[in-house]
């Protein structure tokens, strides 16, 4: 039943999660009732009853169509997009990384609606139910695994991208002498902040209560493009050394897919945010799909463009550290990212939490609301030190950004084809009509391109960071 209590928190998964998360019930039912119907199929405890309705039954609230593009504008973006104009740099210039971001955004739409046309067919609320109804146990079990390494992945970009702020923000204000203060190093301000503002987030086990500060993120991300150019019109920057139009190897074209699957990735909260709509017509979630798509598109392309032709072919990996701090616009910047990672990464963790939770045995027999409980706690302390830990030794978040970038290219192109392919194999076993072969065709092509994709970038990041071919990787300015 490991599903089914997962289902209920799908709202409360969401970066900016839904109005409610609570179940929808009839009216005039009784808490009572409830919970009998509840412990019948073993997904709540009577604790949790009391957690999640209080006195009484409390109805859902749905979204429209709009409040379905801002959830799905504040899941897409995030991180990535301070990896962009360094991308731009490896591609080859600005023409051909606009050129791949709207071949690989066609696809990513497609893929899209694929989910939620699936969803629509067999009533889902999350991306892996999806892979479940349409591919069987054994694939949903495997997307559980990505999306939780993803989830891991990315909490881990976080904390980089903590220390990298800290570091050039202190060096900015006090100079290199900041390092002789310990309660300055880059170490103990990333556990200070962990410990303090990011580890009291990750143990309830509900986070719908973070829907309205992780809204402040969309805030911070268009201040961060406002300042990108801002910067280059008033920075007063030298002009850059050189600005490419085409890559130094064929091979360096795809150094910019990882980024962009990582910036787009909305795929696996697309499903909760279509579960939450009040009309869950396929055609109305395409207008949010397309809207958001829009956005994302146009902030993403706004960035990477001006802040490439801001530093050229000197561009670092984190386009945010290029700036100096010690201004008052850039330290608001690096401000409000901060606020943006505190709200976000216990959301992430969320998601990945329940995805290992999925992986696990269910707790059972006596005491289950305690043991339920404990591996909450175990599981969120366990996920947030050793992220800390992993952060530590990776360079920039250049080296995780591709990681995860090349698990993105899973849940945009691989799982999406595989659920098409078995929806549309299953309505026509004979393949008698030409649009299943179409189809098929496609979700074929889609699959292979996802995994070439997925194998290559991940395979070469690997590479990089063992061989030290990363020429971005920058120590600390404390050693």
């Amino acid at each position: 039943m490991a599903e089914t209590g997962n289902r209920r928190d799908d709202c409360s998964s969401l970066n900016s999660s839904c109005p409610s998360s609570h179940p929808s019930y009839e009216e005039g039912i009784h808490v009572h009732q409830v919970e009998e119907r509840i412990d019948a199929v073993d997904s709540f405890s009577s604790s949790d009853l009391v957690d999640l309705l209080g006195e009484e039954a409390v109805p859902e609230v749905k979204s429209g169509w709009i409040g379905a593009v801002f959830l799905i504008v504040n899941a897409a973006l995030g991180a990535g997009l301070l990896d962009f104009p360094e991308a731009y740099d490896r591609a080859g210039g600005i023409l051909i990384s606009m050129i791949i971001q709207a071949f690989l955004l066609f696809f990513a739409v497609i893929s899209l609606l694929i989910l939620v046309f699936c969803a629509n067919k067999h009533s889902c609320s999350t991306y892996q139910e999806v892979i479940l109804r349409t591919c069987g146990r054994r694939m949903e079990r495997l997307c559980s695994m990505f999306i939780a390494l993803y989830c891991y992945g990315t909490c881990i970009t976080f904390i980089i991208i903590i220390g990298d702020l800290s570091d050039r923000s202190f060096a900015s204000l006090y100079g290199p002498s900041f390092c002789d203060h310990w309660y300055m190093t880059r170490h103990y301000v990333v556990i200070a902040i962990g410990v303090l503002f990011i580890l009291p987030l990750c143990f309830p086990r509900r986070i719908d209560f973070l829907k309205w500060p992780s809204s402040l993120g969309v805030i911070a991300v268009f201040y961060i493009v406002g300042l990108v150019v801002y910067e280059y019109y008033m920075g007063g920057f030298p002009a850059p050394p050189g600005v490419k139009t085409a890559p130094d190897h064929w091979e360096d074209v795809l150094s910019v897919i990882p980024v962009i699957c990582f910036g787009y990735q909305c795929h696996v909260s697309s499903i909760p945010i279509y579960a939450c709509m009040e009309d869950k017509k396929v055609s109305t979630f395409a207008k949010s799909i397309l809207s958001a798509i829009l956005i994302c598109g146009s902030v993403y392309s706004i960035a990477g463009v001006y802040g490439y032709l801001t530093f050229g072919t000197s561009v670092v990996a984190d386009i945010l550290t290029a700036y100096n701090p010690s201004h008052s616009i850039v330290l608001i910047g690096f401000v409000a990212l901060g606020l943006k990672i505190i709200t976000t990464y216990p959301i992430l963790m969320y998601c990945g939490r329940s995805a290992v939770d999925d992986l696990l045995p269910p707790c059972s027999g006596a005491g289950i609301a305690q043991a339920r409980f404990a591996k909450r706690i175990i599981l969120s302390l366990a996920w947030f030190w050793s992220t800390l830990l992993i952060a530590y030794s990776l360079p920039n978040i250049d080296v995780a950004i591709s990681c995860i970038g090349s698990m993105a290219a899973l849940f945009i192109f691989v799982f999406p084809a595989t659920a098409l392919l078995c929806t549309v194999a299953r309505n026509d076993p004979l393949y008698r009509e030409w649009k299943t072969r179409a189809i098929i065709g496609y979700s074929f092509f889609n699959a292979a391109l996802g995994t070439f994709i997925f194998g290559q970038v991940l395979s070469k990041s690997i590479w990089q960071f063992y061989s030290g071919a990363n020429n971005n990787d920058k120590p600390s300015p404390c050693g």
